[in-house]
C-alpha cells in the first residue's frame, strides 16, 4: 500500500525540465545610483518592469525601421504633465501623426489661456463645485479657463465660418494651433510641422459645447467627420511600416488600430493603460486580440504594458525617441 508521504510527494516533489533563458534578478544598488543600469534591470525584474522592457525595444525598433509612428493618447494625458512631452516630439518631429479625444485638443490650448495646478484626488466634489474649480483627478483646473477658451474660440469658428461652412475636425485643429500662436501648444507645432491630428470624438467636451453654441449663431456650420475618417484610413494604405504607442484606451486605441487593419495590420504596437480585458471592451483588450482581427499583424512586435502613463512615458521617450 502507498504511503499518503509517498503520494504527496511525489505530486509535489515531481522532476521537471530545466529552463533557459533570462534570469530574474534586479538592480544592485551595492553599485551607486546609475540611472540607465537600473531601468536596464527592467528586463530581467519580471512582472510589468519586464514589458516595459520590450516595450522601450518595440518602440527603437520603430525608430530603427523608420515606421510611420501613430501617438495615440486620452485628455488626462494633456492634462498631466505629459503634455510636455507630446509636444516636444511633435516640435522635433519624432511622430507622424496624433489621434487623441477633445479633451486632448482643447486642454493643450486652454493651458496657453492659464494654467492647471495640483490637487489632490480626495478632494470634495460638492465644495470644489462650490469653488468653481474642475478636478481631473488630482489635477485642478478653474472654470475660468473655459470662459475664456470660449471668448477665445468663438471669434476663430466665426472667421473659419466666413470662409467656408464645412470644415474637418483636422482642419479645425490645425487652425486652432496656427491661431494659438504659442510655442507651448502640441497643436502650434503640428500646424507648422504638418503633422495630422485626428480626433474622432471631437464634440465630447468643451470643443463640442462651443461648436454647440456657435450653431445657435451659424446653424448650417459642419465638421465632416466623413472626410476625416476618409483622410485618417488613407495615411495606413501603402506604408512600409506602421508603428502605435497608445496611452490610455478608449477611442484613440480603436481608431488607430481600426485604420491599420485596412493595411492588414501594424508591425509595431505598445499599449500603456490599466485597462483589464474581462467585460470584453476594447480598451482592455490584449494585442492579441488586435491579432484576431487583422488589426495587428501576425508577426508583429507588440506589448500591453499595465501602468500609470505619467510615470512610463517620459521613460520612454527618454529611452528612445530622445536618444535617436
Amino acid at each position: 500500500m502507498i504511503s499518503n508521504e509517498k503520494v504527496a510527494r511525489d505530486n509535489l516533489l515531481r522532476e521537471s525540465e530545466e529552463i533557459e533563458g533570462i534570469k530574474i534578478g534586479g538592480y544592485d544598488f551595492d553599485k551607486g545610483i546609475d540611472y540607465a543600469k537600473i531601468i536596464g534591470s527592467f528586463k530581467s525584474s519580471g512582472a510589468q518592469a519586464s514589458e516595459f522592457s520590450k516595450a522601450m525595444e518595440i518602440v527603437n525598433c520603430m525608430i530603427k525601421d523608420e515606421a510611420f509612428v501613430f501617438l495615440g493618447y486620452t485628455s488626462n494625458m494633456v492634462s498631466s504633465g505629459n503634455r510636455d512631452i507630446i509636444r516636444w516630439l511633435v516640435k522635433n518631429r519624432k511622430v507622424n501623426c496624433l489621434v487623441t479625444t477633445a479633451g486632448g485638443i482643447e486642454e493643450d490650448l486652454i493651458k496657453c489661456l492659464g494654467d492647471f495646478y495640483l490637487g489632490n484626488f480626495r478632494a470634495s466634489g460638492s465644495e470644489l463645485r462650490d469653488k468653481g474649480i474642475n478636478r481631473i483627478g488630482n489635477i485642478f483646473v478653474s472654470n475660468n479657463r473655459y470662459v475664456e477658451f470660449e471668448n477665445w474660440i468663438q471669434p476663430i469658428l466665426e472667421e473659419i465660418y466666413l470662409e467656408k461652412k464645412i470644415i474637418t475636425p483636422s482642419e479645425l485643429i490645425w487652425k486652432l494651433g496656427e491661431k494659438i500662436n504659442d510655442e507651448r501648444s502640441i497643436y502650434y507645432w503640428a500646424w507648422k510641422n504638418k503633422i495630422p491630428v485626428y480626433c474622432p470624438a471631437i464634440t465630447d467636451g468643451a470643443l463640442g459645447d462651443n461648436v454647440y453654441f456657435f450653431k445657435f449663431k451659424r446653424n448650417d456650420f459642419v465638421l465632416d467627420v466623413a472626410e476625416d475618417v476618409k483622410r485618417f484610413n488613407d495615411l495606413t494604405i501603402g506604408l512600409k511600416k506602421s508603428g502605435a504607442i497608445v496611452l490610455g484606451a478608449g477611442v484613440v486605441k480603436h481608431a488607430i488600430l481600426n485604420s491599420n487593419m485596412l493595411r492588414n495590420g501594424i508591425d509595431y504596437a505598445v499599449y500603456i493603460n490599466t485597462a483589464v480585458e474581462f467585460d470584453a471592451s476594447d480598451s482592455g483588450a490584449m494585442p492579441e486580440e488586435a491579432i484576431s482581427w487583422g488589426k495587428i499583424r501576425k508577426d508583429a512586435k507588440s506589448v500591453k504594458v499595465f501602468g500609470d502613463a505619467t510615470i512610463l512615458f517620459p521613460i520612454l521617450v527618454a529611452e528612445s525617441f530622445a536618444k535617436s
